[in-house]
């Protein structure tokens, strides 16, 4: 790699206009260098056809492309597919394609490792090395919409940020991924189909909301007991459960999208009938519907799955208080592909 040249997916369209008019071209030439990069996700300027040649060649020994590539791919017997995907720099990160009879969904990541060290996740017990820029979110999607497109013979549906990393840690760089993600001059994939999760982040939900982004949030919850989420989740006590209900509503308002709440039932930690009573009680601060998941066992961590009966228990509480509520089962769990359970062992 050639460190001079710069990155032409890091420019915007003005700028892009800017570079044309710069090199003698028509400042047109850059919509439709814009399009080839977005709207046609190309990583080569030799696939730009109704660019001539001259200029290819000019922009070739100016900028270069840093696209993502799948470095390796493993096939669930439930169908989930599970990439490593290598960074430009020689990182790697995971992305994981979903399908379901009703939908097909990527699970993208954010960040290469993260600095939440959340106890039941394996991603948690890596360092963060580095955040994801758009260019590296974005090529996440278009490769798994490829292998949905290749291995399913079906179109991506959704999205959501459940990978690696933090994202309201990585703000700039994932609003923007998700703007090429949803433009009409990007993937034009709907905001509506696109869901970031985060940790609880309370004054980064409140920049959503102020934002007021169309896509929608989940909070990544599993007790809603301080000293129990503080337990599991150290972000937890600097973003008390009061703060992140009072960001959530403030989300909500601004956005009028309801928010999903996360949260996994460690057997012994969270499944009794008081903690399904903390969960209501935070539950009914603000709109919001619940995903009960099924606990991934990971090797640094010795949580285990709660029973079916507390889980079943659990649920039909929170039913009876008239909030929506769904199991979720894990997918992809015999390749490491289930929720919490993204994780690089090392740098190649």
């Amino acid at each position: 790699m050639n460190n001079a040249k710069k990155d032409i997916r890091s420019f915007t369209l003005p700028q892009l206009e800017e570079i044309f008019v710069s090199i003698g071209e028509k400042a047109f030439r850059a919509k439709q260098v814009y399009e080839w990069i977005w709207k046609r996700s190309v990583t080569s300027f030799d696939q730009m056809t109704n660019i001539s040649l001259s200029t290819r060649n000019v922009l070739a020994e100016q900028y270069e492309f840093r696209p993502v590539v799948i470095d390796s791919k493993q096939v669930s017997a439930d169908g989930t597919i599970k990439c490593g995907f290598r960074l430009f720099d020689g990182y790697l990160i995971e992305g994981v394609l979903i399908p379901a009879d009703d939908r097909m969904t990527a699970c993208v990541s954010s960040q290469v490792g993260c600095s939440l060290t959340c106890k039941f996740c394996a991603t948690g017990y890596m360092a963060r090395k580095r955040n994801l820029d758009p260019a590296e979110v974005y090529d996440q999607v278009v490769l798994i919409k490829q292998l949905a497109e290749e291995h399913y013979n079906t179109p991506l549906t959704n999205i959501v940020f459940m990978g690696m990393g933090e994202p309201l840690l990585n703000y700039a760089n994932v609003i923007k991924g998700i703007d090429l993600i949803s433009s009409p001059n990007g993937l034009n994939i709907s905001s509506k189909r696109i869901t970031v999760s985060t940790a609880g982040i309370a004054k980064m939900i409140e920049k959503l909301g102020d934002d007021k982004v169309k896509f929608n949030l989940a909070l990544s919850l599993h007790a809603a007991n301080d000293l129990k989420r503080n337990d599991i989740m150290p972000i937890n006590e600097s973003n008390k459960l009061d703060i992140l209900a009072k960001s959530l509503n403030h989300f909500y308002k601004q956005t009028g999208n309801k928010i999903t709440l996360e949260y996994i039932i460690f057997n012994g930690v969270n499944d009794e009938l008081e903690d399904a009573k903390d969960l209501y009680r935070f539950a009914r601060k603000f709109p919001c519907k619940i995903n009960i998941i099924e606990y991934n066992p990971i090797q640094e961590a010795s949580y285990l799955n709660a029973s079916e009966a507390k889980m079943n228990a659990f649920k039909q509480y929170i039913e009876s208080n008239d909030i929506v509520i769904n199991v979720r089962k894990s997918r992809g769990k015999d390749i490491d592909a289930a929720c919490g359970q993204l994780a690089i062992k090392e740098r190649k």
